[in-house]
């Protein structure tokens, strides 16, 4: 059977600055290697539809199951693998992560530090863009930075522009129409796969919160009013469009991913937004890591989202060690809509919805299950899936839907069609009390897994249940903030378990950004509505947000390597919800590390971090020693640098900003090394060790005399007791200077 297939032989020897003949002969290279299996030159061209010849050395072909497994075999090759599917994750964010003020931006904001982030490259790799959006507008902005070498992709039809602040744009979909066409012979290229522009809604959203302008009195149908702005304002962004309309929840392709990272490279990005995913693999089987491991072999800091498949552990996806992994977490802003229930309980729920019941008029309440059309389970017409409802049991009621496996705008759509006159859309047991906004078609509120239960009680208390619902009103300040999504994917990694994912949480609940007016907010046809902005959520979201405040520290610091921006946003997040003690996930429970990492972002501390854990090129050749490639693979990967594993390596000593021991048997010493980028001075240690394990760390104290100068540390970590718990138990190690709070997370599987 003929599917789409990367072969990956890891770097060229070309160098950073190819000619055109370097370009050609490695293109010529992939075709001959093809040839000596397919048969022919001629066969290999036709095969190969992505040849990388730049800085990825690989390329992505069609082949037989057969012939992938036989150049497997090949000693040049590094790995074959399929061109898998992978999914997106899908204003007053920076006024709650501190960056700005009632009133005004303090001269104490790393905005005002960093000069808003001014051009330093961002690039997207998502659905594309919506030039024409105000985020994009380039007023205010100097010329663009001469390192820029990229292009705006464009056609009559397309007529999208570039500028001086959206300073390039591409797509890719070789890879996405290989396998449209191996699952339907029908399939045709028109122009929904061949533009740059943003027809979905998501690659705006994600640019604009890393990177867009400041747009006055943005809103979505009226709530959350205020100032629209990416993290790093008066960056130059540049969209690179690698997803499309989902096939089989398949919406973007490793063979796309791969040529945008290619290509981003070779344009002169500093740093990469990357909103999207899918399950973990080793990393030289997956497109997104292969990608993201030789954009950080080039400086550049690649972001990447945690994967919205929480709150199930080992569900974090993008878990390599050079990617920044993102979780998503609230923020002190909830949209409200308030429900009143016959029997005086009121309870607070979330919506956008633009329409509103008139103020405390009761209307008839009716649970899904009791308006079930004849023929459907009662399962089912409780998710009010489609079909599932009775028109004459619903029309003029308030229907009560439970959330879970179709959309809940779907849901709501269903409730309307089928006469509903609002719906209250309810938790199942997983969601919590995680309660989302969304621009429902009809009044409509989402309330949480306890509320709802209440819901139920009362219907099925009395014979004629009713209700009320309020219009939606901005609500801020609301405490306790941030709390973790429920759906943002949690730890451990299942791929390396000694390296603690997520790294970091951002807010990614209810998050206003740019949008796409060429569809409606819903995504249903029948939603005629075009928004400049909507809210959305998902760890897509959170990780732009890190995309903004890395493009922060990048103009404040441009000699700064990817690891060292990394450490200094880790080591300085904090993990306390405001005054109101640590933070909790939706259930109420107190948050772990596998929630939120390192802890929620602090940009204003991240840009003066005092101590970073930084990382060369042999940090990341010892750990895929330790990982077990072999030098052949690891010369291959490093421009054919020659380099012999160290035995004494382990793991644990690769220096990561987190230390995180898998299954502690007996006493394990493992080291660390910081490296000063403040003023010179003493670091003292304090050790918060986790429960039922002895922590030692050598010396307690560290001296720095200069900018640069780096010092080692070891950490001795002993079990108590021989019993077993089969479970992680949390700490922390903080080096302090008095003015600086250098923490790292420590993780122990006892």
């Amino acid at each position: 059977m003929l599917q789409s297939y990367i072969v990956y032989l890891g770097t060229h020897s070309h160098g950073l600055e190819p000619t055109s003949a370097d370009l050609d002969r490695a293109t010529i290279s992939h075709y001959n290697l093809l040839s000596s299996f397919v048969g022919s030159t001629e066969q290999a061209r036709n095969s190969i539809f992505y040849s990388y010849n730049r800085f990825i050395n690989g390329f992505a072909a069609v082949l037989e199951e057969e012939e992938a497994a036989e150049i497997s075999k090949h000693p040049d090759v590094i790995s074959v693998f399929l061109n898998k599917g992978r999914q997106l994750h899908t204003t007053r964010s920076w006024r709650f992560l501190g960056l700005e003020g009632d009133n005004d931006v303090s001269l104490d904001s790393a905005w005002k530090k960093a000069r808003f982030g001014e051009n330093t490259i961002i690039g997207n790799l998502d659905t594309g863009v919506w030039p024409e959006s105000k985020s994009f507008s380039d007023e205010g902005l100097g010329p663009v930075p001469s390192r820029w070498k990229g292009v705006c992709q464009s056609d009559v039809k397309d007529n999208v522009t570039c500028n001086r602040k959206l300073i390039g744009a591409r797509y890719f979909n070789k890879g996405y129409i290989e396998y449209a066409r191996s699952v339907s012979q029908n399939f045709t290229v028109g122009y929904n796969v061949s533009t740059v522009r943003d027809l979905e809604g998501h690659g705006s959203h994600t640019l604009s919160t890393a990177g867009g302008n400041f747009v006055a009195k943005a809103s979505v149908l009226g709530n959350g009013k205020g100032t629209a702005k990416g993290g790093s304002p008066k960056a130059r962004v540049a969209a690179y469009k690698v997803c499309w309309a989902p096939i089989n929840e398949n919406e973007c392709f490793d063979a796309d991913i791969m040529a945008g990272f290619e290509a981003a490279i070779s344009d002169g990005v500093d740093v990469l937004s990357v909103s999207l995913g899918g399950l973990s693999s080793e990393f030289f089987n997956d497109g997104i890591a292969i990608g993201s491991f030789h954009a950080v072999k080039n400086g550049i800091v690649v972001v990447a989202s945690a994967g919205n498949s929480g709150p199930i552990p080992e569900s974090v996806s993008n878990v390599a060690p050079w990617i920044f992994t993102v979780g998503a977490s609230t923020m002190d802003r909830e949209f409200t809509s308030y429900i009143g229930l016959g029997n005086r309980k009121h309870i607070k729920g979330s919506s956008l919805s633009a329409k509103g019941l008139p103020s405390e008029k009761f209307y008839p309440l009716i649970s899904a299950a009791a308006a079930r059309a004849s023929k459907a389970t009662v399962s089912d017409a409780t998710l009010c899936k489609s079909g599932t409802l009775d028109p004459v049991k619903v029309k003029g009621k308030i229907l009560v839907c439970l959330r879970g496996e179709n959309g809940r705008v779907e849901k709501g759509s269903l409730a309307a069609k089928a006469g509903a006159i609002g719906m209250i859309l309810a938790n199942n047991k997983d969601s919590g009390n995680e309660i989302l906004a969304d621009a429902h078609f009809l009044p409509a509120s989402h309330i949480n897994f306890t509320d709802g239960l209440s819901v139920y009680a009362y219907i099925n208390s009395t014979k004629t249940p009713g209700a009320y619902m309020t219009r939606v009103k901005t609500d801020l300040h609301t405490e306790p903030s941030p709390v973790m999504a429920s759906f943002s994917s949690r730890g451990p990694n299942v791929i390396e378990p000694s390296i603690l994912k997520p790294d970091i949480t951002a807010p990614g609940v209810n998050v206003i950004a740019a949008f796409s007016e060429a569809v409606g907010p819903t995504g249903e046809e029948s939603d005629n509505r075009r928004l400049p902005f909507y809210i959305e959520s998902g760890t897509s979201m959170s990780c732009p947000h890190v995309s903004g405040i890395v493009g922060l520290l990048k103009t404040l610091h441009p000699d700064w390597s990817p690891s060292a921006i990394k450490s200094a946003i880790m080591t300085t997040a904090r993990i306390r919800a405001g005054s109101n003690g640590p933070m909790l996930d939706s259930n109420n429970m107190k948050a772990t590390p596998f929630a939120y990492g390192a802890g929620h972002v602090r940009p204003n501390r991240a840009v003066d971090p005092g101590l970073v854990y930084d990382m060369t090129a042999d940090d990341y050749l010892n750990f895929l020693c330790a990982r077990g490639y072999d030098e052949k693979i690891i010369r291959r990967l490093f421009l054919g640098k020659p380099y012999l594993c160290p035995k004494s390596f382990k793991l644990a000593d690769f220096n990561y900003p987190t230390i995180t021991v898998p299954n502690l048997n007996g006493s394990v010493t493992i080291t660390r090394r910081v490296k000063n980028v403040g003023s010179p001075g003493s670091y003292n240690v304090r050790v918060k060790a986790p429960g039922r394990v002895s922590v030692m760390v050598e010396p307690k104290s560290l001296k720095f005399t200069k900018v640069g100068e780096e010092k080692t540390f070891k950490v001795t970590l002993k079990p108590m007791s021989s019993v077993k718990l089969g479970k992680y138990i949390f700490g922390d190690l903080t080096w302090s200077d008095g003015s600086h709070q250098v923490k790292s997370c420590i993780a122990v599987e006892l």
